[in-house]
């Protein structure tokens, strides 16, 4: 049965309002496994093996994460450079992850408009995200458009339970999606 593997990379999720009612919004299913990094590593000494072993059993591969000076928190980065191995991952037989999915669920104090070529920070949230594209495409993944909450800073408890009813019909359509 195909599955979906959710990589929560959060250093402070205890402070995070938008990424726990996320979390709470998502689907109760056997096809859906979280994996808390900052949880499972918090000295950042990371099972290369058992993770590999963890995306191997998944078809679609969702980082959680919110974004952090332009990019993701250094534990997710520091998986990334480990688990991603060259003859694993991408190179010489490092074909393991042909053909999974690659979607990340990214949090913004920002605003969408903040984050747009005549905001704040002068460029879209995608544009910030090639890294993790090229990254996904290295490793034959097909990077799916990225699922955004911006403004978190901002965001009401109305919209914020918006938010999560929106990411919920999200992976509940994934799930639809690997089940046809």
């Amino acid at each position: 049965m195909p599955k979906i593997l959710i990589l929560l990379v959060h250093p402070t999720l205890e402070k995070s309002k938008a990424n726990q009612l996320l979390l709470d919004s998502l689907p109760v299913s056997e096809n859906i496994t979280l994996h808390d990094l900052y949880e499972e590593y918090p000295n950042f000494s990371i099972n290369v093996k058992a993770e590999q072993n963890l995306i191997t059993n998944h078809q679609i591969i969702i980082f959680q994460h919110p974004l952090y000076w332009y990019s993701c928190p250094p534990l997710m980065k520091l998986w990334m450079d480990l688990v991603l191995e060259d003859g694993w991952a991408y190179g010489t037989n490092g074909s393991h992850l042909s053909g999974k999915k690659w979607i990340q669920v990214i949090t913004t104090g920002g605003s969408k408009d903040a984050y747009s070529k005549h905001g704040f920070h002068g460029y879209e949230t995608e544009e910030f995200l090639l890294p993790f594209r090229r990254t996904a495409e290295l490793c034959q993944m097909d990077y799916l458009p990225p699922f955004l909450v911006q403004g978190t800073f901002q965001l009401t408890e109305l919209d914020l339970q918006k938010e999560s009813n929106r990411y919920s019909m999200f992976v509940n359509q994934l799930l639809g999606e690997l089940n046809e």
